[in-house]
């Protein structure tokens, strides 16, 4: 479902492959080459919600903000893991989001990070570049080319999928 809300049409880029399943509602832009996955909520009705190139949201992934407070912002070749909460949250290029992990209102999630599977990561949290794991999410290990390629991998990947479903 693509859903205007107040005058604003969500806005999705070239070659996106959608689920039929994902709502995305209102104030959305989403860049080229993403992937929307089945059961996905992108609700920019409070809160604007910005999506680079590359990118993919997968199944059940939430995005929101707080009204005034927040909005989402996603950089290009990021991968959101099933299940996960994006309120809110600004997510640099290159990063990976585990499944069922949560990022709160004004955290900064930097380039080359992988922010670990049922991750919590507070309002307002500033992280640098690496692993985080754990709740409130925690830094084990410092960014390097091993993270780097294995977030690449990951949105890679979702790009190879999507075109299974766009033929």
């Amino acid at each position: 479902m693509i859903r205007e809300l107040n005058g604003i049409t969500p806005k999705i880029g070239k070659n996106t492959f959608i689920a039929e399943t994902a709502a995305i509602i209102g104030d959305v832009v989403i860049g080229d080459d993403c992937s929307i996955w089945y059961g996905a909520v992108l609700r920019g009705d409070v809160g604007a919600i910005r999506i680079g190139n590359r990118s993919n949201v997968q199944e059940n992934a939430v995005f929101h903000g707080t009204h005034g407070v927040s909005i989402c912002e996603i950089g290009d070749d990021v991968t959101i893991g099933h299940n996960a909460v994006i309120h809110g949250a600004k997510i640099g290029n290159g990063v990976l989001v585990g499944m069922g992990a949560i990022l709160l209102d004004n955290a900064i999630i930097p380039d080359n990070t992988i922010i670990g599977a049922g991750a919590l990561v507070p309002s307002n949290s500033v992280l640098e570049p690496g692993i985080w794991v754990g709740s409130p999410a925690k830094k084990i290990k410092d960014s390097n080319e091993q993270i780097t390629e294995a977030a690449k991998k990951n949105a890679e990947s979702y790009l190879m999928y999507k075109e299974w479903y766009t033929k």
